[in-house]
């Protein structure tokens, strides 16, 4: 069903994957009547907003907001569905039309082919997707698309989101699973005013919007009083609105004609709004709060990724699709006072010059000095400003992003981190090295600025603390890098690192004080609830909940003091689990806070909740079988992971668990197997394979476990646990110059570390 009036109305829905950009919608609206400014605003409709607004309102219409999401009829719908196939991995998927209903007959949850009927169509351009409506009230995308791009382009046609890859019935990315489900990974995104409305005892939604998908006051907020004063001609703070998006004020940009770069008229006397505003949607984030609260930071209701190896590569670029954000937030443009507006026309969601991305970069740069030869080396009109400083990826198969970082090229950053560089991604025939090269001819090789870059790579591949101390103390490097730097922090913690974290928790950047947080675990467990404490009254949502989650196994040592903070906070913590409760992670944190706060009972009703839904998922049974384990009932905790083990006999967690469980209960050979098939299946994981070692040492295998560490030493560079346990294995046999070549390897990486210095003083 459509919403064709104000009022929320129930809905059946589903998508997939959030589109890069907000989607807007709306459809006729009610005329709101006049309520008193001291009344909960509510939303009133975006044709409400035409009467007075009618250039915005005409600019997003037929935008690709407005036509991201429609019903599925003649005039939306852009694919083939005239009985064409479309064959993937031995299915073949038909579409077709009947009576003015597409259907498409492709595999359901147990492999069969079944025709379903099409709900909605999903975004134009570069491509359309296809919502079908399943029970309980959830909508779910189709994996195979529509290229709406023009033949000559390579499009008109149908393609897999996930061409190389067989994804079928049994694969969690199958489309009528959880992880294809509209109401979670699309609806905030695509929905004004939006109530997921989950019921867990059902496992179904029942959500309503009052638009279908962004209109205006999916930005601006609810309305009615914005409205009211009108009505009046008298306008109150914001004008009745809940948020002014209005980051420019005053300033405008002056152009200086010594750099040739324009600068803002006037200093900026708050942070700027519309990052915050947008990024609601144009991030990679988690939920931190139910509902959404306009004016607010962003990590006031959501928690931003930092720049994860997933998510991001070594120097920021971006690796998968995140949504502009944490791009925007790593970028000079961003430090100089940059808005999204100064470049995107809001409302329909088009460049302010037009077409050409060259045009809206020389409005502050000019095109005299950077669109010339003698800036980039090129020929001229060869090459376009973002072809240098926004390099695209395609995402989705066909949908071009372009990275918002706005850096310099930097092929000797490749060289150092693997990041890819402007240079090469046209120069395809070049390696790195003939990159760096001529830039450094062009450039000089000494002009380029430090780069935080080089220390993430560091942290990544056990490069130690030290670079990443240098980066976290660079005040020149945006906070979310900083911040992803002391994430990365490794232990044993040396005076200094402790020192670094201490300092950063106190940073006024909400990305170093969440940074800082994820660094604690390191430390001794006073320090660390010490430490945490003052942040359960941060002004920020996501920090407090961040700090409520390192006290939580360790609340019997916080000062009387913070137990209102932190009762506060833990319950904020909840809340934010319990917002996205149709999630079966969301159970597991659930069932791990409960434990921690002396619930057993509640913790195990949670995590068997997560396992319901969920009964292949491997965290909620092993995160069972360790409370089982923690509450002496050893017999129940084997038994759930062979369970587990029938279900997926190659899961190395299980294994891992099993044999911890039974190297425990003295039956070692047993369990020394167990952990020895863990390594194995899962060679690329550190701690497995540092406690198998462990275990054959523990077992009279000394020199069995001395050779495995040899073998994997060079695998895992930097680990502190395995060139630990190596130098003090060849100690206690008396191979102590090879023990100190470990352990003085060891300092470099971790200098001045205290168990590093007494061992070499030993040897």
């Amino acid at each position: 069903m459509f919403v064709s009036s104000v009022a929320q109305v129930p809905v059946r829905h589903f998508s997939i994957q959030l589109l890069l950009l907000i989607l807007v919608g709306c459809g006729p609206a009610e005329q709101p009547s006049v309520v008193a400014d001291d009344q909960p605003p509510s939303y009133v409709g975006s044709d409400t907003c035409a009467a007075c607004h009618q250039e915005q309102f005409d600019a997003w219409r037929d935008s690709h907001h407005e036509l991201a999401m429609q019903h599925a009829t003649e005039s939306s719908v852009l694919g083939d569905f005239s009985g064409v196939e479309f064959r993937y991995f031995g299915t073949t998927s038909t579409f077709s039309e009947r009576n003015g209903t597409y259907y498409v007959r492709t595999d359901d949850q147990n492999g069969n082919l079944q025709d379903f009927p099409v709900k909605y169509v999903f975004g134009v351009v570069p491509l359309q997707q296809y919502l079908v409506e399943f029970p309980g009230g959830k909508l779910q995308t189709l994996p195979i698309a529509w290229d709406s791009r023009p033949d000559e382009d390579g499009g008109q046609r149908w393609f897999h989101i996930y061409p190389d890859e067989r994804i079928d019935h049994r694969d969690e990315l199958h489309w009528t699973g959880r992880e294809q489900n509209w109401n979670y990974m699309c609806a905030e995104c695509h929905s004004t005013n939006l109530e997921k409305n989950y019921s867990a005892d059902t496992d179904s939604f029942d959500t309503t919007w009052s638009e279908i998908s962004v209109g205006c006051e999916g930005c601006h907020g609810p309305a009615s009083v914005h409205i009211s004063q009108a009505e009046r001609d008298d306008f109150g703070s914001r004008a009745g609105l809940l948020t002014d998006l209005d980051d420019a004020g005053r300033a405008t940009w002056q152009m200086n004609p010594d750099t040739g770069i324009a600068a803002r008229s006037e200093l900026r006397m708050r942070p700027p709004i519309q990052p915050e505003a947008c990024g609601r949607c144009h991030s990679r984030r988690g939920i931190t709060a139910a509902e959404y609260e306009f004016d607010k930071p962003l990590m006031d209701t959501h928690s931003p990724s930092l720049l994860e190896d997933r998510l991001y590569f070594a120097d920021g670029q971006i690796r998968e699709e995140v949504y502009v954000y944490g791009s925007f937030m790593q970028s000079r443009m961003y430090q100089a006072g940059v808005s999204c507006s100064d470049c995107h026309e809001p409302h329909s969601a088009t460049l302010r010059t037009g077409p050409e991305p060259s045009a809206v970069c020389a409005t502050c740069h000019l095109p005299t000095r950077f669109d010339s030869s003698e800036h980039h080396n090129h020929p001229v009109e060869s090459v376009a400003c973002v072809d240098c400083h926004m390099v695209s990826r395609d995402f989705m198969v066909v949908d071009g992003r372009r990275d918002h970082s706005f850096r310099i090229p930097r092929p000797d950053l490749t060289i150092a981190t693997g990041s890819p560089n402007a240079c090469n991604q046209c120069h395809s025939d070049q390696d790195a090295e003939w990159a760096a090269e001529t830039v450094s001819d062009w450039y000089g090789g000494d002009d380029f600025r430090d780069h935080y870059g080089f220390a993430i790579h560091a942290g990544r591949t056990g490069g130690g603390n030290q670079p990443l101390i240098a980066a976290i103390g660079n005040n020149d490097f945006p906070g979310i890098a900083r911040g992803t730097a002391l994430s990365l922090l490794r232990p044993p913690y040396s005076q200094q690192v402790a020192q670094v974290i201490q300092t950063s928790i106190q940073s006024a950047d909400p990305f170093v004080r969440l940074g800082a947080l994820r660094a604690l675990p390191g430390l001794q467990q006073e320090l660390q609830v010490d430490w945490a404490a003052p942040l359960l009254s941060d002004r920020i949502r996501t920090i407090r909940i961040e700090a409520a989650r390192v006290i939580s196994p360790m609340r019997q040592q916080l000062h009387i003091r913070f137990e209102g903070a932190f009762r506060v906070a833990e319950q904020e913590l909840k809340d934010s689990m319990l917002a996205i409760q149709e999630r079966p992670e969301s159970h597991i944190n659930l069932g791990n806070l409960l434990v921690e706060s002396g619930d057993a009972s509640l913790g195990e009703a949670a995590f068997r909740t997560a396992l319901r839904m969920e009964p292949e998922a491997v965290s909620p049974r092993a995160n069972l079988a360790d409370l089982f384990r923690r509450t002496s009932r050893d017999g129940d905790a084997e038994a759930l992971l062979r369970e587990g083990l029938e279900i997926s006999p190659d899961e190395a967690a299980y294994h891992h668990s099993l044999g911890l469980l039974l190297v425990r209960d003295a039956r070692q050979q047993d369990g020394l197997a167990e952990l020895r098939s863990a390594a194995e299946l899962q060679p690329e994981n550190a701690r497995f394979a540092y406690v198998y070692a462990v275990a054959l040492n523990s077992l009279g295998e000394a020199d069995a476990a001395i050779d495995y560490l040899h073998s994997i030493k060079d695998q895992f560079p930097g680990d502190f646990d395995i060139s630990w346990a190596l130098a003090t294995m060849l100690r206690d046999q008396g191979r102590t110059e090879e023990a100190r070549t470990i352990a003085a390897d060891l300092d470099k990486v971790y200098p001045n570390v205290p168990p590093v210095q007494n061992l070499l003083q030993t040897l």
